[in-house]
């Protein structure tokens, strides 16, 4: 039994599950707003090193006499948040079903069901293998198959395809958005799916360790590249023949087909994942004019058949150019609808929404961390956050659901996730990056516009959704309490945030 007080009067709720507990409550609070002589209703929630997810006490206003960090005007809009997401991979699915299926179940619904815990409305998946899928693979092996004769996702139907599927149960309005790490080997010029041999890598990694440098390496799989057989950023490993870009094209079109099938609809594609890095795992280089021809000539056409969006990315490199290339391309240019960024090309995303701004930008995929989910990797996530939603982002997406506990992918490193599976105890635990997450995407409505913050802002994102509640999000990355007055609308409050925090404030009116 919980009692909420509305309008002075105590209302009790029994609670049938916390779904339940949501929905009534939200409808209770809404109500009572409307007939609360108009007053705002404040929500804070704040996470700690320590404590995530807590909830506050009603936020006062501040004395008159304090003046504002920070100025917020509900009018002074930016660009619209399409929504906030992660990816469904291989690795993901395997961890979650090492748990028991009410658990499983349990974190699909904290996941993906609306309004409920993070609200996730945007996901990304691979086309064929990534580096945290089970093995190498794609969907035709078969050299010279230029018909896609033998293409079969039979692969997928024992993982990304359940994953998927579950995850709709909860939100069958999940968007969803696609992109390859390595086309068919035979489609390359070094016939393999990854880019550069172990060996190589290994030798790196080894002189690291030995100096005692940090590393997020842990061991490296042979990937059976000989080193005369590898790639390079700024070539084309993909074989940029006319036949060759046909047989692609009909792949990706084969593979939207294949999943509709199965009641997945796929709305929009990107050509490659981060096409200037030759790594160990599935991967291809291209240069911006390989897959502006490939873009311009073939996939485009291909995709507009099927009513699929594309955009360029993932852009992983601070190179403006690289983009321009495709934008001012002719014949891809009909056909970007928006370009995706990751890694480092965090550093070319403000130059691109200066040059472009109404252009659709996409944050595709978080920096990875190490596996050892900390508070401290969790603020840096806020960081990222902040830094791409400041430069024009509408969508910003996570990476890994879920891992086992150390987060170790096929090709031997590690790497942070939202949920760390524990298999021998068949538990769970959600990590701090997932509260950054949730402080978020769990108020911020698809649909929502970002707020400009005039003064110093650093620290601050803020929203209005169409409903026109009102969401700021705040943080004190300082060992200290803070006081940190901001005003919304000329009205000033003054919260003290506790050391090392992130803090959500919401007003429903």
């Amino acid at each position: 039994m919980i009692k909420i007080i509305v309008c002075q009067k105590v209302v009790d709720i029994n609670l049938i599950n916390m779904k339940t507990h949501t929905l009534l409550g939200s409808i209770i609070l809404v109500g009572g707003l409307l007939s609360c002589q108009g007053k705002p209703q404040l929500e804070w929630v704040a996470s700690t090193e320590t404590a995530c997810w807590q909830t506050e006490e009603p936020l006062p206003v501040a004395e008159a006499s304090v003046e504002p960090l920070v100025s917020i005007k509900t009018t002074d809009v930016q660009q619209q948040i399409e929504g906030f997401g992660a990816c469904f991979n291989e690795l993901g699915w395997m961890s979650l079903n090492k748990l028991e299926p009410t658990d499983r179940e349990k974190v699909l619904e904290e996941l993906f069901y609306p309004n409920f815990g993070a609200n996730f409305t945007i996901a990304r998946m691979p086309v064929g293998a990534n580096d945290f899928s089970r093995d190498w693979y794609s969907y035709d092996e078969q050299a010279g198959d230029f018909a896609m004769e033998s293409f079969t996702i039979a692969n997928d139907k024992q993982t990304l395809i359940p994953f998927i599927q579950n995850a709709l149960k909860y939100n069958a309005d999940l968007k969803l958005w696609a992109s390859p790490w390595s086309p068919p080997s035979w489609m390359k010029h070094n016939q393999h799916y990854a880019s550069v041999s172990t060996p190589k890598t290994a030798g790196g990694l080894n002189k690291k360790l030995q100096e005692g440098e940090s590393t997020y390496m842990t061991t490296i799989v042979d990937n059976g590249l000989p080193e005369d057989r590898q790639g390079r950023e700024g070539t084309d490993m993909f074989i940029c023949e006319p036949e060759y870009f046909s047989a692609y094209a009909l792949y990706f079109s084969k593979f939207i087909d294949a999943y509709r099938k199965e009641g997945i609809n796929i709305s929009m594609v990107m050509p490659q994942n981060e096409f200037n890095s030759a790594q160990i795992f599935p991967s291809c280089c291209w240069t911006a004019a390989g897959l502006a021809e490939f873009v311009g000539n073939y996939l485009g056409p291909a995709m507009e058949e099927k009513g699929i969006e594309v955009m360029f990315g993932t852009m992983e490199r601070p190179n403006a150019a690289l983009v321009d290339t495709l934008l001012n391309d002719p014949e891809s240019s009909k056909y970007i609808r928006g370009v995706g960024f990751q890694w480092a090309g965090k550093g070319a995303i403000a130059s691109i929404h200066q040059r472009y701004p109404v252009l659709k930008l996409y944050q595709t995929e978080q920096e990875c961390g190490d596996g050892k989910n900390t508070w401290d990797a969790a603020l840096y996530a806020w960081q990222l956050m902040q830094h791409y939603l400041n430069n024009g982002t509408s969508a910003y997406l996570y990476w890994n659901i879920s891992l086992e506990d150390g987060g170790i992918s096929r090709w031997g490193w590690a790497q942070n996730s939202l949920v760390v599976v524990d298999a021998e105890r068949k538990s769970y635990r959600y990590t701090p990056e997932y509260y950054i997450m949730k402080h978020v995407s769990h108020y911020v409505q698809p649909g929502a516009f970002k707020l400009a913050a005039d003064g110093d802002a650093k620290g601050l994102l803020a929203f209005v959704n169409p409903d026109q509640s009102i969401v700021v999000v705040v943080s004190n990355e300082s060992a200290e309490p803070k006081v940190y007055p901001f005003s919304v609308d000329g009205q000033v409050y003054a919260p003290q945030l506790a050391p090392r925090s992130i803090n959500t404030f919401l007003w429903r009116k």
